[in-house]
């Protein structure tokens, strides 16, 4: 199980846009409803949003990139962007009912 946080700041006349784009990509994995792949996004009042995406295994790591949403989403994010998207592999720590399913 691999887990990312990807953490960015976008313009703020592009935030709206921003997430616009990151809904389609859910409601795009809704319809696909994929195994082995969790994601999850979250906004702040001053445009950062922060990206947790896990992966049951190496194999699931491209499902969210090949979806046709996200490649939309992709397009034109560092124009979107005031900070760059920062990408790193975290472990976690501890949850209660966070992640559960």
């Amino acid at each position: 199980m691999k887990r990312h946080l990807i953490r960015y700041k976008t313009k703020p006349e592009r935030a709206d846009e921003n997430e616009r784009l990151i809904k389609a990509v859910f409601e795009e994995l809704r319809d696909k409803s994929p195994e082995g792949v969790r994601y999850m996004t979250l906004r702040s009042g001053d445009g950062t949003f922060v990206h947790l995406v896990e992966t049951a295994t190496d194999a699931h790591a491209d499902i969210i990139t090949g979806l046709a949403a996200f490649e939309a989403f992709q397009n034109g994010v560092r124009d979107r962007c005031i900070e760059r998207p920062q990408r790193e592999e975290m472990s976690v720590v501890g949850s209660y009912r966070m992640l559960d399913r």
